[in-house]
């Protein structure tokens, strides 16, 4: 199958029977373009408002030695936010489906050609590239893999009453007449569904911000008027920053989106307004 970056999310194989391959296929990656998802946010084909990388756990990766003898691995991605394309979730299943009857020498070389295929697909249809972050950890390793939630004020605590199920940004509202605030907030309520088959995508959300003091209960409505809304993980992170960054213009923002993993993958994009370095790779405990 020969890919473009013309993919559209209606052309992969969401919502489809499909066969299951056991033998290495690197064409079964299916990456889709950022830029149509952004487009309709406002975001231009320019800089970026944001830095941030997605970050995808592996619970189910597996191959066989050279004995035959199956080997496993927890495996966690890094794919930079500046990637012209994402790689829908289905298809990296059933590409990492595809190593499960294949011979690899070692860890390392699964490990290399993890990122020699997903960096390819990522930044297909570029006049640039750049590696996508892979490291394994092998089951003796496994039981040093953190939980933790979401640090912050949690949001959930408030009793408020909600009627919006699809993205109000008019919830947003800052005191701007008050004093400049450091807050990290979070909350478990963070809901989308898929946006080809409408499954729904359950989330925590973790927002760092510096300025006026937002609005939490207005906050909070906002994050759960994503309940019945259709989104891929990415975009809903970046709708997320992009709106609290117009709305309340704060002097600094991070937006981190932990979704529970469907199919033994998670997505969790993390956005923010200054560089720095990337969350622990960490796992909920809804995870």
């Amino acid at each position: 199958m020969t890919l473009s970056n013309t993919n559209t999310p209606q052309d992969s194989q969401l919502g489809r029977r499909s066969a299951y391959v056991d033998q290495y296929d690197a064409s079964l990656l299916f990456p889709i373009a950022r830029a149509t998802q952004r487009e309709a946010m406002g975001i231009g084909a320019g800089a970026l408002p944001f830095f941030g990388a997605d970050l995808w756990t592996a619970f189910e990766l597996s191959w066989l030695n050279a004995r035959g003898k199956p080997q496993l691995a927890i495996a966690h991605f890094t794919v930079p936010c500046e990637t012209p394309n994402i790689i829908e979730s289905k298809s990296f299943k059933l590409y990492l489906n595809s190593f499960n009857s294949t011979v690899f020498a070692s860890l390392d070389a699964v490990r290399e050609r993890l990122r020699a295929d997903l960096s390819e697909a990522a930044w297909r249809g570029s006049d640039r590239s750049a590696s996508v972050g892979v490291r394994l950890v092998a089951p003796d390793a496994f039981d040093q893999e953190p939980v933790h939630e979401l640090d912050g004020l949690n949001l959930d605590r408030l009793e408020i009453e909600c009627t919006h199920y699809q993205p109000a940004p008019e919830l947003l509202s800052a005191r701007f007449e008050e004093p400049p605030v450091n807050e990290t907030l979070s909350s478990r309520l963070l809901k989308s569904n898929c946006l080809v088959t409408g499954q729904p995508d359950w989330g925590s959300v973790q927002i760092r911000y510096s300025g006026a003091p937002i609005d939490q209960a207005g906050l909070l409505a906002y994050i759960v008027s994503f309940r019945n809304h259709n989104e891929f993980h990415e975009p809903c992170a970046e709708r997320i920053f992009n709106d609290i960054w117009l709305r309340c213009r704060p002097n600094k923002l991070a937006v981190y989106a932990r979704y529970t993993r469907r199919g033994g993958l998670d997505i969790n994009p993390f956005r923010t307004s200054w560089p720095q370095a990337l969350p622990a790779n960490i796992r909920t405990a809804r995870q």
